[in-house]
């Protein structure tokens, strides 16, 4: 069985008042003892420093770097092997990784990434990239995880975005203002790919922010998303969100994790 998890750290697990979020974070993922780990946010982690957290979790990390926003990485637990990795090279505003994994039902392909927070219509060009490399990807095995900042469009959002800020409710709304815009998780579900928390009927929304932490830019939002082929969701198991405890303070962002029926090669 693989487990995969991804989650928005906020800002390298620390705050602009000095508080340190990291060992929380530790503890959480070591909780979950994920194989395949999606991280976003990576704000301080330079390759050493990233290199010494994933040693800590004993994972072997795959770091894209962001020109204007902050890092993401794919990190791997062996005996996973991964035939190729690296940055996606297109100018998303955070960054999106790509890693080729061997698994008994052949090759998986995991993009993990961080959506535009600010521009539906740039998040609509980031998701046109992140298609092209599932549909490029080799086999039939692929999965996009991440923040991807987008709502959900099969759910009414007209009441969490009217307790919005309007500076924050603008983010999730069309040029007309009144139009909620769905468009990234829409164009991903268009190219194929399936919701594996929706597929695994969850118990409830699956919502994803805020946390204890705080987020004032949030109002009960799923943000935070793992999606798959129809050959990776048909090996679904299980999918969830992971609340409470270290979880619930760790960031502002709840982690989501998946079991699928693959093994290393």
């Amino acid at each position: 069985m693989l487990r995969v998890m991804t989650w928005n750290i906020r800002t390298g697990g620390r705050d602009g008042d000095g508080s340190d979020r990291r060992d929380a974070i530790a503890e959480v993922i070591d909780g979950q003892r994920p194989d395949v780990l999606l991280l976003q946010e990576l704000r301080g982690f330079e390759d050493r420093v990233l290199a010494r957290f994933a040693d800590r979790l004993g994972l072997r990390p795959h770091r894209a770097g962001s020109c204007l926003g902050q890092p993401v990485a794919a990190l791997v637990r062996p005996p996973l092997r991964s035939l190729a990795a690296g940055p996606l090279r297109r100018p998303f505003h955070h960054a999106a990784v790509r890693v080729v994994l061997a698994t008994d039902a052949g090759p998986l392909t995991v993009l993990g990434t961080h959506l535009n927070p600010y521009s539906g219509g740039w998040r609509r060009v980031e998701v046109d990239w992140l298609a092209r490399a599932v549909r490029r990807a080799p086999g039939e095995l692929a999965l996009v995880g991440g923040d991807l900042n987008s709502l959900d469009p099969a759910t009414d959002h007209t009441g969490r975005l009217g307790r919005l800020p309007p500076a924050y409710r603008r983010r999730h709304l069309r040029r007309d203002g009144r139009t909620v815009d769905t468009r990234a998780v829409g164009v991903l579900l268009a190219a194929g790919l399936v919701d594996l928390y929706r597929a695994a009927d969850g118990p409830d929304e699956g919502l994803t922010v805020p946390t204890r932490h705080g987020g004032a830019e949030f109002s009960g939002m799923r943000l935070d998303y793992l999606l798959g082929t129809p050959a990776l969701a048909g090996r679904l198991r299980a999918c969830r969100v992971v609340r409470g405890g270290a979880a619930d303070h760790a960031s502002d962002h709840y982690p989501v994790v998946a079991d699928v029926a693959l093994d290393p090669a």
